[in-house]
């Protein structure tokens, strides 16, 4: 929780260099492929004009403590309703103007907050503060800069300091000692952070272009080549990796969390689990964690381009020290498939695809279709008598992959009708003739279950062929493609919007989303961002229904078989928890707040609730029955072959154990063979 607060109060970033043409020329390129290749391109006029500029401001100042009221009311009367028409012109001198005064205000700011350091807080003096969850006006005026930041951080020392005890009459006791540190660091991290935005040199037209995109629909984005090699590489289970995963403690400090002993990291013999990051590096910029924004660090990490790093790492509170590491091509394990066996009388094999992944440089047979089949394969060995094929949190990937593995399961026909910008259709056929696994088959879904996916799950539901349980999916039904923006130099991108899918019935995920057969609750499912969230989102149609298809269940016998689940669940003691603990996160996150008092008891109180809601959903367990979770035959074979994999293999296992999800689908599978017979 901390960390959204923190996200939401603390975030700004520049946006723009000095090559207006350069920019001008780039966004027009954008506009003509779109209005010639988008499923539903739109004018570039008024409407678009607001939708960039206020993205703009929102992204530059999102807490409203950097423009004042009346600099904001100058560029809005200046260009929110002019940007199309300057664009349109290759007229972009807006950026220097919205540049300029975006460096006035950071100045300002950074010689207010220095200033601050030697200044004393008044904590008894009477004050409130109010949280928004979305943009509000710019209010700020010149006379009250020094009050709204005094009040800012005066919050946030508070806040650190309720986080530093779980005893608040031992923070009331050292209080002082304690609020002159926390000042400290807290105004020490302000200024260091606004001074990286105030010397950056890295053009960042990015989000402009972005913002421009995202106007025709959220998918649509601007690549250059460097994030376009790291969104390919994030379609693949293989990619450049320092080998290790890091996480954010209670500091908010970045902790390396695990080290794969095949990786780089663990093969410099310097770095340990626990280590504390202080910087990163890539040759050309140096980002210091305490103030960089963690996008930014996350992103100088993850960057393909980014070949080798120097790592600054603190063990024990002792010295610092450098780490030079050169990334490796390795396997993703948390995005590949696995498979597990359930049960030794009735036995079930479970499938877990983390994502859609793809083979795209060759005929390697990498790709997850592929690895679904070996896994059915080898789980087949053990003569399983259902499976349960987990697709919660599967972001989407590759169609082809999804249209293949959907052709796995049916025997033949239509998958799916794609319509185009000019409105033209098309039918996705079976690619195979016949059936990899004839049994009964679970699909488990949830609100990050999204567009690949989706489609997959979509095709299971319409031909009977699998029952849907869990939480309604996010509701996108579009593809996308990558285009050169200059095939010459090749070094922008554009991804945009091209087909939009519809079910075999003729109706459309899109916006609404897969609705499951047996729906149960999720944590977080209210405040799980959906596509009809987005507000230029493509939104739901259907078409008249044309195709003939053979569905390979009677329907009335999945109807049943739902109706039982939902029925045993109905007194069901987990799931009915989380929809009340869900209740509580509303509460917390969507329902407007009112005024909290500036005061210790207060950030106390607010800080000791949220805590316990995290320590209430941390906690919180399933009563089933552990279920009984191995490897197949194969697989245990390979463990020996392989023993590195050991770890992961039992954690994943220890997952699946309590999992209430895969409990229930174990259930229906039985129910059906019960019925079957």
């Amino acid at each position: 929780m901390k960390k959204i607060l923190l996200l939401l109060l603390l975030s700004t970033s520049p946006l723009f260099s000095q090559n207006t043409a350069g920019t001008c020329a780039i966004l027009n390129k954008i506009n003509s492929v779109i209005q010639q290749e988008h499923l539903k391109p739109k004018m570039v006029d008024d409407s678009l004009s607001v939708f960039v500029f206020d993205n703009l401001m929102n992204e530059l100042d999102p807490s409203r403590n950097i423009f004042f009221k009346s600099e904001y009311e100058e560029m809005s009367s200046k260009y929110r309703l002019n940007l199309d028409n300057l664009i349109l012109k290759n007229d972009c001198g807006f950026l220097n103007d919205i540049t300029s005064k975006y460096i006035v205000g950071l100045k300002r700011t950074k010689e207010l907050l220095e200033k601050l350091q030697s200044v004393p807080f008044d904590y008894s003096k009477k004050d409130t503060i109010r949280f928004y969850k979305k943009s509000f006006a710019f209010y700020l005026k010149k006379e009250d800069l020094e009050k709204v930041w005094r009040k800012k951080i005066r919050y946030q020392i508070l806040d650190d300091i309720a986080e530093s005890s779980e005893n608040l009459d031992s923070l009331k006791a050292n209080f002082t000692s304690i609020e002159a540190k926390s000042k400290k660091t807290i105004l020490s991290n302000e200024i260091c952070r606004i001074s990286t935005l105030l010397e950056t040199k890295t053009n960042q037209e990015e989000n402009l272009y972005n913002f421009f995109c995202t106007y025709f629909d959220p998918h649509t984005a601007y690549f250059s080549d460097d994030s376009k090699s790291s969104f390919v590489a994030s379609l693949s289970k293989e990619h450049l990796s320092l080998g290790m995963t890091v996480n954010l403690n209670e500091k908010n400090e970045i902790i390396v969390h695990e080290i794969d002993p095949k990786g780089p990291a663990y093969q410099t013999g310097q770095i340990k689990k626990g280590d504390q990051i202080i910087s990163v590096s890539n040759h050309k910029e140096t980002l210091q964690v305490s103030c960089a924004s963690l996008e930014s660090i996350s992103t100088m990490i993850l960057s393909e381009a980014n070949k080798s790093l120097i790592l600054t790492l603190k063990r024990n509170s002792g010295k610092n020290f450098d780490v030079y590491i050169e990334k490796q091509v390795m396997k993703d394990e948390e995005n590949s498939v696995f498979s597990f066996i359930i049960g030794k009388e009735s036995k079930i094999g479970y499938i877990k695809i983390p994502s859609f992944y793809a083979d795209l440089d060759g005929n390697t047979r990498k790709g997850c279709a592929d690895d679904v089949a070996r896994e059915i394969i080898k789980l087949e060995r053990d003569e399983i008598k259902g499976l349960v094929i987990d697709l919660i949190d599967n972001g989407g990937g590759s169609m082809e992959e999804a249209i293949r593995l959907a052709g796995m399961f049916v025997d033949y026909g239509p998958l799916s009708i794609v319509v185009d910008g000019k409105k033209n259709k098309s039918v996705i056929n079976d690619p195979y003739r016949g059936m990899i696994y004839k049994g009964p088959i679970v699909v488990l879904i949830n609100s990050n279950t999204a567009s690949a996916s989706e489609f997959f799950a979509s095709i299971m539901q319409d031909y009977n062929r699998a029952l849907l349980v869990g939480s309604n999916t996010l509701g996108k039904a579009t593809m996308q493609t990558i285009l050169s923006l200059d095939e010459e130099k090749n070094t922008d991108f554009l991804k945009i919007t091209i087909n939009k899918f519809y079910r075999v019935t003729g109706k459309s995920h899109q916006y609404v989303g897969v609705t499951p057969d047996v729906v149960l609750p999720e944590f977080y499912e209210d405040i799980y961002q959906k596509e009809s969230d987005f507000p230029t989102a493509v939104k739901n149609d259907s078409l008249q229904p044309f195709l003939k298809y053979r569905p390979y269940f009677k329907r009335a016998l999945i109807d049943k078989i739902a109706k039982n689940s939902t029925a045993r669940l109905a007194d069901n003691y987990f799931f009915n928890n989380i929809r009340k603990i869900n209740q509580k996160i509303d509460q917390l996150i969507n329902v407007p707040k009112s005024e909290i008092p500036m005061t210790l008891d207060a950030v106390f109180n607010q800080k000791k609730d949220i805590s316990t809601l995290w320590t209430e959903i941390n906690t919180f367990n399933d009563e089933n029955n552990p279920l009984d979770v191995y490897n197949s035959t194969v697989n245990q074979y390979l463990l020996g072959t392989f023993p590195t994999d050991k770890t992961i293999n039992q954690d994943q296992m220890d997952n699946l154990k309590t999992n209430p999800y895969l409990n229930e689908a174990v259930n229906i599978i039985n129910e059906f063979n019960g019925i079957s017979k």
